[in-house]
């Protein structure tokens, strides 16, 4: 198996470290490394956002809860549909609309700040700090998935499989920036998707069709089919609860920004859509009927989120296996870089460029972009350095974070022009706080994702917070009637 699977893998990252060289000649400022100029059309857009959105855990974390839980892990899908859905559609052309119309706002930070003229800086200094806390979780879960992959597949230590993953991660991003990371996102998602369509499909080949399937995870435990045994509706809730995180995920709202035109966001919202659905259905039938596989063939499956990295090894040739875990690493890879690169702009943008200088040069930004993503890369490789470290886990709990912060208040920014910079940082406050201290009593009190009471937490201290002190000013409210009639004309 070695030699095909090095083959495939260093045939693959030469190609993605290749894109992000030759746009290392195309970034001229920092407009270029976070967000692209504004030039992307909607095939990148949607499949970039796809691919940033699902990160490792697509293919090892949801996999995994399904083999150890059956069907009733697929709740969360139906969240996860519902969640992109809605976020595509309501949130996604407003949000184009609304930063380009505040100054050619460019990360998520500057968008709040202009929205609510913050001229103190104090939303701007809150966004950048709750972005850059639960990243750190994000790219650590990423680290541990890209590790696992390396560890499983070429028999490595943890410690070594977890810095070569580190390594070819953060050389792309470091060189080309957001077109570099659109782009192999881009083609980082094709990947994806192919490899969970094919690998179910062979499986399920395998067992004799999908009857002797199911026949055989129901022998294992009839609960296996029952999309409500072993669970509550109180579960059944935190699962599907996981769709109210994309209206915070940082790393998703610039890909909205980042599309050229918004007339193309619908167009952008079907391929996405269409991807998003392909591959996770691909995802739930890899875990559960990978179960069929390895009890029907005597399988040692010690960590049940490496079933795909088994699958893979198991049904198919040497050098098509290695381009099916190359599709891990496209996972890793696509999420890791616009979690590093989101980050080095708030650090870049809205700290040093915002605050410290003020008068610095297109170049020097870029470099500070650059370096600051090898400062936030060792970081998380530090937090990653637990072998026992579960993917899911890790996503989860800076999923909900981001979800909780963010979201209430990007929703009530485009639709509400009651809300104020008051508001806004109270409710973003309150829900990392809540997030965090809830992941504490997690199981203590109530069997509830921690998604739930910080978003509620954060939608009503947006709300109560926005009616006490400094109204918004003639400026902002006339801004927002604006948006609000090109959006009308537009949708």
């Amino acid at each position: 198996m070695q030699t095909p699977l090095i083959v495939s893998f260093v045939a693959y990252m030469v190609v993605m470290v290749a894109i992000g060289v030759y746009f290392y000649f195309k970034t001229n400022d920092l407009s270029d490394f976070v967000l692209g100029g504004r030039s992307l059309g909607p095939g990148v857009t949607a499949l970039s956002a796809g691919a940033s959105d699902m990160s490792g855990w697509l293919l090892l974390g949801l996999p995994g809860m399904m083999y150890t839980q059956g069907i009733v892990g697929s709740w969360i899908a139906v969240g996860l549909i519902l969640g992109a859905f809605i976020n595509w559609h309501y949130v996604a052309k407003p949000l184009r609309v609304y930063t380009h119309h505040l100054d050619d706002a460019i990360t998520i930070p500057d968008y709040f700040s202009n929205r609510f003229e913050d001229k103190g800086n104090t939303l701007r200094v809150v966004t950048a700090v709750v972005i850059l806390i639960f990243y750190t979780l994000y790219t650590s879960s990423g680290l541990v998935g890209g590790a696992k992959l390396f560890e499983a597949t070429f028999h490595l230590d943890y410690s070594t499989a977890l810095i070569i993953g580190s390594f070819i991660i953060v050389s792309y991003t470091f060189l080309g920036g957001y077109n570099a990371v659109s782009w192999t996102d881009f083609i980082q998602g094709i990947l994806m998707m192919l490899a969970l369509v094919i690998v179910p499909l062979v499986v399920i080949y395998d067992l004799g069709g999908v009857s002797a399937g199911l026949k055989i995870i129901e022998s294992v435990d009839p609960a296996n089919l029952d999309i409500v045994s072993g669970t509550s509706f109180i579960g059944i809730l935190s699962l599907m609860a996981w769709g109210l995180g994309y209206f915070g995920q940082p790393h998703i709202l610039v890909r909205f920004m980042s599309i050229r035109h918004e007339d193309e966001m619908n167009r952008a919202k079907t391929i996405g859509m269409t991807w998003m659905i392909l591959s996770i259905i691909g995802s739930l039938a890899v875990g559960f009927f990978g179960l069929a596989y390895v009890v029907s063939h005597g399988v040692d499956l010690k960590d049940s989120e490496k079933i795909f990295i088994t699958l893979s090894q198991l049904l198919f040739n040497p050098w098509i296996a290695g381009f099916l875990l190359a599709a891990i690493l496209a996972a890793i890879m696509s999420t890791i870089d616009s979690q590093l690169l989101v980050s080095s702009s708030v650090l870049t943008r809205d700290i040093y460029h915002a605050i410290l200088r003020k008068d610095a040069t297109d170049k020097e930004l870029v470099w500070v972009g650059r370096m600051t993503v090898m400062a936030i890369a060792v970081i998380a490789w530090y937090l990653s350095t637990d072998e026992n470290s579960s993917v899911l886990k890790l996503v989860a709990y800076a999923w909900a974070g981001f979800g909780a912060a963010f979201g209430p208040v990007v929703i009530l920014s485009l639709y509400n022009h009651n809300i104020t910079k008051n508001g806004a940082i109270a409710g973003m406050i309150a829900g990392s706080v809540t997030v965090i201290v809830y992941k504490q009593l997690h199981g203590g009190i109530f069997d509830l994702y921690e998604i739930l009471p910080g978003f509620a937490a954060s939608w009503i201290a947006t709300l109560i917070f926005s009616k006490i002190g400094t109204k918004n000013s003639s400026d902002v409210e006339r801004i927002f009637s604006e948006v609000q009639k090109r959006l009308n004309k537009t949708f």
